[in-house]
């Protein structure tokens, strides 16, 4: 039994108050593919449907905002309600909790998403909400977010530690009956962006036994930091079946020079079958890889080069974790996290151009629109079957 099918993402985003960090946002979740997202300091005292519709990649409809206090603050949940069913959302001082039910299987949980004060004076009323959102009957309970506390020495790069806080926050998950879920590929989760940064696990997830031996194939990792000074946390099952890689055609490729030579060698690529079924499915197995390899090299593939401008970032985050960064890789790292935006903003267009709409201004962000005329035409052109000769 691989346990139930469900993905959690978690990021303080330092804000989602222009639309070069929705866009980002945006391209991160659609690629987590996540069911449930949960966003801390959104900086928003306000959101409509069509916002955070946007912000969780279309799939990702339903939510609850917090709002936040001026531009302090504020925490969004996301989630697919057609994957999960939310219910009795509780909205508190610094956190979130709600009822979640996995459709698929009817395994239900108390999820709590927490944005733990920075103000040393709140952190103690802080412990004392989340003591209270412990479920009274002992059901599965997973809690998740930034914290702003530590609990170790070890949780901080340096030893300017608060040792009464790190007491409450012990005692807190003791009187919890919490555990915290291993993260898998990184020591902290925050830094302070300076030369000699200061890194910190701010960043956590904790369960119960009963959640924990539920969904005991789930995971913990860190992805890159991208545009905040925070790492984006997924927690999924890793033992779930995995999809084998889908060659997309984009139809701007048409458009583009080179295009014709690509197709007409792969096309001509000699086969070694006899019969008509096989040697057209060799062709368009030639023709697929061919023009996958020559795609990679298109400056419109932004997709690609934000990807990688993202894992170029998380191996810097991690490689800061055990020594100073040089000047050559701290500016790197500081240029990566300003064009992560505008890779975003760019793929965001490349979709528009793919959808072939031409009516609509730049500015929209109707991307699902996008993405249900692509889906069409995919549909529209797509063999079922070939039928032989009667």
């Amino acid at each position: 039994m691989i346990g139930p099918d469900l993905s959690i993402a978690d990021w303080n985003t330092r804000g989602l108050n222009d639309q070069g960090r929705k866009d980002t946002v945006h391209a991160f979740l659609t690629d987590t593919s996540c069911h449930i997202a949960c966003i801390q300091e959104t900086k928003l005292d306000q959101l409509d449907q069509q916002t955070a519709s946007y912000i969780g990649g279309f799939r990702l409809r339903s939510f609850a905002h917090r709002p936040a206090l001026g531009t302090r603050g504020g925490i969004l949940l996301l989630w697919n309600d057609e994957h999960v069913d939310i219910s009795n959302i509780h909205i508190g001082t610094h956190l979130f909790s709600a009822n979640v039910s996995v459709r698929a299987c009817g395994t239900s949980f108390k999820l709590t998403t927490v944005y733990g004060p920075s103000d040393h004076g709140e952190k103690e009323s802080f412990l004392t909400e989340v003591t209270a959102a412990k479920p009274a009957d002992d059901s599965m309970w997973l809690i998740i977010g930034d914290f702003n506390l530590i609990y170790r020495a070890e949780d901080k790069n340096n030893d300017n530690l608060d040792f009464r806080l790190m007491g409450l926050f012990r005692r807190a998950l003791t009187s919890c009956q919490l555990k915290e879920l291993k993260l898998q590929n990184r020591k902290f989760t925050w830094s302070n962006e300076r030369v000699n940064p200061t890194l910190v696990r701010l960043d956590r997830a904790f369960c119960n036994a009963a959640w924990d031996l539920k969904f005991e194939h789930h995971v913990l990792h860190a992805l890159s930091s991208s545009l905040s000074d925070h790492c984006p946390l997924l927690l999924s099952n890793q033992s779930g079946p995995r999809k084998p890689p889908v060659f997309r055609f984009e139809s701007f490729w048409i458009k583009m020079p080179g295009f014709k030579d690509v197709v007409q060698k792969a096309w001509s690529t000699p086969s070694s079958h006899s019969q008509p079924v096989h040697v057209i499915n060799h062709k368009l197995k030639s023709t697929a890889s061919g023009l996958r390899a020559w795609s990679k090299g298109l400056f419109s593939d932004c997709k690609l080069q934000l990807l990688m401008a993202l894992d170029v970032i998380l191996q810097l985050d991690i490689a800061q974790e055990s020594r100073p960064l040089s000047h050559e890789e701290s500016w790197l790292r500081a240029n990566l996290k300003r064009r992560v935006k505008g890779l975003a903003a760019l793929e965001r267009s490349r979709k528009r151009q793919a959808s072939r709409i031409r009516y609509l201004h730049e500015g929209d962000a109707n991307t699902k629109f996008f993405h249900l005329r692509v889906n069409a035409r995919k549909r529209k052109n797509h063999i079922m079957r070939l039928r032989g000769g009667d």
